[in-house]
Order: structure tokens, then sequence, then C-alpha cells
């Protein structure tokens, strides 16, 4: 199974999600939507869409992912993910699976 670092978007509350599952990323988004996740900001609202996502060669990258964008806190840098590849290229070599 691929493991994937994924960016949930919510219109209505226009914020970001930053996560990462081992799980089909429809299966997980489906959880999402329906507040599965107790403790889950995204229990929230159920209008979460798939922003953007990276697959990984392994858990640990797509864990590293996960926390680099999420030290980033910042918007443009998610909108900059989505819009230029070769940024998540390089995050993806950075956290090369050993």
């Amino acid at each position: 199974m691929d493991s994937i670092c994924y960016i949930l978007y919510s219109r209505c509350l226009d914020k970001f999600y930053i996560g990462f599952t081992q799980d089909s990323l429809d299966n997980r988004l489906k959880k999402h939507r329906l507040g599965f996740y107790n403790q889950a900001f995204t229990k929230i609202t159920n209008d979460w869409v798939v922003y953007f996502f990276i697959k990984c060669d392994c858990n640990a990258q797509a864990i590293s992912i996960e926390k680099h964008i999420k030290r980033m806190k910042s918007r443009t840098y998610i909108e900059n993910l989505k819009k230029y590849p070769e940024i998540s290229e390089k995050l993806k070599q950075k956290y090369a699976c050993s």
C-alpha cells in the first residue's frame, strides 16, 4: 500500500488540514468527512476535499514530509506546493527512505 502525505481543504472554514495515510486517499477522505477521527480538527466540518497529495516511497518519508509542511505554518507554502511540482520532488529527495 502506498504511503501518502495529503492536504485537505475546507471551503466552509477556508482552512487546510495536513495528514498522511497508508490507506487509500479516497477512504481517508471519507473518514474525515464522516467525523471518524474523534480528536481530529477535521471533525468540525464535512466539506473536505483533497487539495494536494504526494505519493511517498515509505511511511517514514510521508510522516517527515507531513511534519515539514506543518512546521512551515504557511498558506502560501501549501499553495506553492500545488503550483510548483519541483518542491514536492525536493521534499521527497530530502526525506528519502533509507
